[in-house]
């Protein structure tokens, strides 16, 4: 039964290593299906933040829950709904890249298929190739990967697009909003729900069992431009810019 309110509920949180105060009285909230990023500059705190909140270091103070388990007392049950991509990983050179994918994807119960999930991050034609021979972008897009295969509920990417071209970033950013589940997103006290059909009374069926009333309900559909996007990947005002420069 269900027993929290976020899937990530961060209260106080603070580190430091001697004199160092990495963390300082951090909260944060983040909802179901919500695509939550933290910014800054280097050295403040990000992935010292990211490690306490997955259960890699424990945080000198405050709370961390994670769909409302701890994430260093249930470790168990964190591994297997909770996905990662630390900021730096490393595997042995001659480990090849099929053998990573096949031994993360044993971990779990219900693993991503292997095939889809390269395909959409540009590894299909790598299975049989050797870590040491992967580019930077490569091992970047491999580490997405392993944090996805076991189909995570919740997952921390931690600078998931460092050295990525700019169409692996739009590509891996594709891929995370299509494992976001359902496509239901919130804008503060604004919930946006995609998809076909009647979608209309279905999200009001689905508040009212879950106790809640819609006070406002707008129906919109994509209008040129975004389906202009959706077909080819490109924006219309791309294309006038490239047409400007083939004249001039």
């Amino acid at each position: 039964m269900k027993t929290y309110t976020s899937a990530v509920e961060i209260d106080h949180l603070r580190k430091t290593y001697g004199t160092l105060v990495a963390v300082d009285d951090v909260s944060v909230s983040v909802a179901e299906g919500e695509i939550f990023g933290i910014l800054g500059p280097n050295g403040a705190g990000k992935t010292t933040a990211i490690e306490c909140a997955i259960g890699l270091r424990e945080p000198d103070a405050g709370t961390v829950r994670l769909l409302g388990l701890d994430p260093r007392a249930d470790q168990a049950e964190i591994h297997q709904i909770v996905g990662v991509q630390l900021q730096a990983s490393a595997f042995p050179a001659k480990l090849r890249v099929g053998e990573i994918l096949d031994m993360y994807r044993s971990f779990y119960r219900h693993p991503a298929d292997v095939s889809e999930l390269t395909g959409a991050l540009g590894l299909a034609g790598k299975h049989g190739d050797f870590y040491r021979s992967l580019s930077g972008g490569q091992r970047q897009r491999l580490s997405v990967a392993l944090a996805l295969i076991g189909r995570p509920r919740l997952a921390f990417l931690d600078e998931m697009t460092t050295g990525l071209d700019p169409q692996a970033r739009r590509d891996a950013w594709e891929l995370i909003e299509r494992v976001r589940a359902g496509g239901v997103g919130r804008q503060g006290q604004h919930v946006l729900v995609t998809g076909t059909g009647d979608l209309v009374n279905a999200v009001i069926l689905a508040l009212a069992a879950a106790g809640v009333t819609a006070r406002d309900v707008q129906l919109g559909a994509p209008d040129l431009e975004d389906a202009f996007v959706a077909l080819t990947g490109q924006d219309l005002s791309d294309m006038d810019n490239d047409k400007e420069g083939a004249l001039a």
